[in-house]
């Protein structure tokens, strides 16, 4: 089967839609769903499983709705793994390095959010659940399916967690289980309780399908703007009645950021040189409005959810009103069909009683997201382009201090670190 993703040298994104949770099974099943060949995941898995297992796939129903649901067996082995046991399991599979990378940081994750759960250290933490044939299967096939893909950032919508208890290798624990709490709050992941239509409660995100969403998802909210090239839809294991126990897979290109092969011919897409001039100018609109009433202390929330809600971009200006009082005026940058739901958040979560806006015109660098491998562990990069060229790289400051929090190191340590060495794979 060939990718369906090929064929195009625009930037490609993908939406997961978490509606009904998250496990290591519906993902395997929305990437086979989408394009991804079953033997690319079967390779990867033999590669990194300790004891034989089989993959297989079948086309599925969950309330009425077709799915894919990818099944590991020959998983029954009730070997408990460390962390530290996986890691040189791991390390040791012949696997692209991709893939191992992504891998190792999932279960990282993993570890550490148990660790902190139990109160011990990572690499002594005994996994139960997670550390079972059938989550490194999970993980790896995951994995090696995005690797396939070759998508520079994935999006996610919030995530359905479920409600209730569940019988666990620690005992009754209530959902969502804390190794979960853990896994979703340190990646910045929106999350809630699912619908409260009377679906009977119960597990709906699993730490395996939690770790990968906060290894892989960039962005968190609904579905971006985008052309859609392919879809998949990955089953879990149980048939829910009243909701379709799956994970959906949106794969495509951003509408600002089509390929060149499809692009009018506009002034804005001139050749020159021989090149395609980059990259093509963009229609937003920026929502202003002036406050000088709001406890100062509310607006990170208020900026949190405005990019929540899908603004590119969202900042606070200080001035000076009048009678000389001090105030604030907030700008968002959105494309303008979102508009509306960016004036619902200012209206609901500031004191504004109105707002003005005006279009502008926004000429965006080319740019991915790539991952660079520090002797710690991993950070994602955006490189940025100019007529083909790159001009800027710049490491994601979250993952550089969640690396330097995890290590003890200095921060500026880590930075400067990362940006060399995505410098060097840029080849600057």
């Amino acid at each position: 089967m060939i990718n369906p993703l090929r064929g195009w040298r625009g930037r490609r994104i993908a939406w997961l839609d978490c509606g009904s949770g998250a496990s290591g099974d519906m993902l395997l099943g929305a990437l086979v769903s989408a394009g991804v060949p079953l033997e690319v995941l079967t390779e990867a898995v033999d590669a990194a499983a300790p004891e034989g297992v089989e993959v297989t796939a079948a086309l599925v129903t969950r309330n009425g709705l077709a799915a894919t649901l990818v099944s590991v067996e020959g998983t029954d082995s009730t070997h408990e793994r460390t962390w530290r046991e996986i890691r040189a399991l791991l390390e040791a599979a012949e696997l692209d390095d991709r893939v191992r990378e992504r891998a190792l940081e999932t279960f990282r994750r993993l570890a550490e959010a148990e660790a902190r759960v139990h109160a011990t250290s990572p690499d002594e933490v005994h996994f139960h659940e997670v550390g079972a044939l059938d989550a490194i299967a999970d993980v790896v096939g995951v994995c090696a399916g995005l690797a396939y893909l070759e998508v520079d950032e994935i999006y996610a919508s919030p995530v359905a967690v479920g409600s209730g208890y569940v019988r666990t290798a620690h005992g009754r624990l209530p959902v969502p289980v804390p190794a979960v709490v853990e896994l979703l709050a340190a990646a910045g992941a929106p999350s809630y309780a699912g619908e409260s239509d009377g679906t009977p409660a119960g597990e709906l995100c699993t730490p395996t399908g939690a770790a990968l969403l906060a290894t892989h998802v960039t962005r968190w909210g609904a579905q971006p703007l985008m052309r859609v090239r392919a879809h998949g839809v990955g089953a879990g294991t149980r048939d829910t009645p009243g909701r379709a126990n799956v994970v959906r897979l949106l794969l495509g290109e951003p509408v600002n950021d089509v390929p060149s092969s499809r692009r009018d011919a506009s002034p804005s897409n001139e050749v020159a040189g021989g090149r395609e001039r980059s990259p093509a100018t963009t229609s937003q609109v920026v929502v202003e409005t002036n406050v000088d009433d709001l406890d100062p202390r509310i607006w990170p929330a208020v900026l949190h959810r405005l990019l929540a809600a899908g603004a590119a971009d969202a900042w606070l200006t200080p001035i000076l009103m009048k009678k000389g009082r001090p105030a604030h005026t907030l700008a968002v940058l959105v494309d303008p069909d979102l508009v509306d739901e960016v004036c619902r958040v200012i209206f609901t979560e500031t004191s504004a009683i109105g707002v003005r806006s005006y279009p502008v015109v926004k000429q965006p660098l080319e740019r991915v997201t790539r991952t660079v491998a520090l002797p710690d562990g991993l950070v994602r990069v955006k490189v940025a382009s100019y007529d083909g060229k790159v001009v800027n790289v710049q490491p994601e400051y979250d993952d550089v201090v969640a690396l330097a929090e995890r290590t003890g190191r200095p921060v500026k340590d880590v930075l400067t670190e990362a940006h060399a060495r995505a410098r060097d794979d840029a080849e600057i």
